[in-house]
């Protein structure tokens, strides 16, 4: 499989490598990811592409500490430039973690090291001491040698407090973060041969995961690839979504009920209403409680929901919308899981269908967090953004007003610009959709002299003149460097 992205993460793992070779000191990093985003095959690449000696342990799920010590041994065998002394000092398997990594310590004496310990929180469930254990062999030898020891997991909550004040680890590992690709990584995936509004099209549908995009590159593009995908029960882009949510919540239904009624909804954002709406046991104080809860668990343990308020209104206010964050899991709860009946019995044609129904709409609300994030990003190069920390959307409690697109100054607290999106590629815009936008002026509070700013591939209608106008290449080059 074909390597692509990951440049800013790999330069930073170089730069730590240039640290422990300069200073001899080891270092400790807590890598953190959800699955299918390519945490091992990055590591994996870096390791051998390295230079270095290193080990890679992947641990296994639910196998006590002499299963996973008695793995660690042979992963030893499967290195392409093993530990040094590695067969001398590995000749049988270590009697327990604090066996394994003083034989660590000895194989790093000498030379610059890298040990991977892959699904660490597989091996630490089975073992409560194994962070402590780590932290003693850390202070005592690991720290003073020339080792990088990486963490990894995907268990986002539990890597997350791996490194807090009262946790063992607490300011010894660096936190590190695995993102799926953004839109610039989707765009070189899919080839020259693609366009950029066809990367973000990539990106919405699979998420930025590594291995569903490159299948997304192979059948063509995003639509050929759901359509191929619908058509098979069992295809990456179907049972993906399921696995990852039997992965991350085993403990209870609500939440992923919470999430079916959110990701469900026609344009895959919903009011708190329209979720408890859309809930079997809707009727009712109970049901609200319970949503309170799961939406509770889903935006602060989980970070899977993003609650979404307009610009310049209080964060804890009551206009909130809530969105599945993750673009591969929004889609997926939209276009997939409704379908699944349909699909197993044969009938992909009713999926495919409701696919291409419903997708230009779909697909013009979902694209709206990537805008914020690229005019984020190209604020500080774009004329009368400077300051503009605060961007979002903006609506009213009765939703008759709604702009796509907010810029607000904090210190000023003034609106700078108001926009709006269409994410067409044949229908431009026209001089009523501007004339429109520019009510905004007259209803969002401190837009007064805000700019006018539209976003859509397709372009401009001829006399039509914006303030500012963003187009796919635009937005694209936000990522880029």
């Amino acid at each position: 499989m074909s390597f692509y992205g990951r440049k800013t993460v790999l330069r930073q793992l170089t730069e730590h490598l240039d640290g422990i070779r300069r200073n001899g000191q080891g270092r400790m990093l807590a890598v953190r990811g959800r699955r299918q985003v390519g945490k091992s095959r990055l590591f994996t690449r870096f390791v051998e592409e390295s230079g270095l000696p290193y080990l890679y342990f992947t641990a296994v799920k639910n196998a006590d500490p002499a299963t996973q010590l008695q793995v660690l041994t042979a992963d030893l065998e499967t290195s392409r430039t093993r530990l040094p002394n590695a067969e001398a000092l590995f000749a049988t398997p270590p009697s327990s973690w604090s066996d394994a990594l003083g034989r660590i310590g000895l194989a790093a004496a000498d030379q610059p090291v890298i040990v991977v310990l892959d699904e660490f929180p597989w091996a630490a469930a089975t073992d409560p001491t194994l962070e402590g254990t780590l932290q003693n062999a850390w202070d005592r030898r690991l720290e003073r040698t020339p080792v990088m020891l990486v963490l990894i997991g995907s268990d986002v909550t539990m890597m997350e407090r791996l490194t807090e004040h009262d946790r063992p680890l607490f300011g010894r590992a660096r936190d590190l973060v695995i993102k799926p690709f953004d839109p610039a990584e989707c765009a070189e995936a899919m080839g020259a041969g693609h366009g950029p509004t066809e990367a973000f099209d990539a990106h919405l549908v699979t998420g930025g995961y590594p291995r569903l995009l490159l299948e997304c590159a192979r059948a063509g593009g995003a639509g050929e690839f759901v359509r191929q995908e619908l058509r098979d029960e069992n295809s990456s882009l179907v049972i993906t979504g399921q696995r990852t949510l039997d992965a991350e919540f085993p403990e209870g239904p609500q939440a992923r009920r919470v999430l079916s009624a959110m990701g469900g909804h026609e344009v895959g954002v919903a009011a708190f209403s329209q979720i408890v709406g859309r809930l079997p046991e809707s009727a009712g104080t109970a049901a609200q409680t319970a949503t309170t809860r799961a939406l509770t668990q889903l935006i602060d343990q989980k970070g899977v929901v993003v609650a979404d308020t307009p610009v310049g209104a209080p964060p804890k206010g009551r206009l909130k919308r809530y969105r599945i964050d993750d673009p591969y899991l929004r889609f997926w709860f939209r276009f997939v899981e409704q379908q699944v009946a349909q699909i197993t019995r044969g009938r992909a044609d009713i999926a495919i269908g409701a696919f291409e129904r419903d997708w230009a709409t779909w697909r013009g609300k979902a694209i709206e967090p990537l805008v914020h994030e690229a005019v984020r990003r190209l604020a500080p190069e774009l004329p009368g953004f400077d300051g503009s920390e605060e961007i979002g959307s903006w609506w009213t409690r009765d939703n008759v007003h709604e702009y796509d697109l907010a810029a607000r100054s904090p210190s000023t607290g003034l609106v700078t610009a108001v926009g709006s999106v269409k994410w067409r590629e044949r229908k431009r815009v026209s001089a009523a959709e501007l004339g429109q936008l520019a009510t905004a002026r007259t209803v969002v509070p401190g837009a007064d002299g805000a700019r006018l700013v539209t976003v859509c591939p397709a372009g401009l209608h001829s006399g039509v003149r914006p303030d500012l106008h963003l187009g796919a290449a635009e937005l694209l080059a936000a990522w880029q460097a």
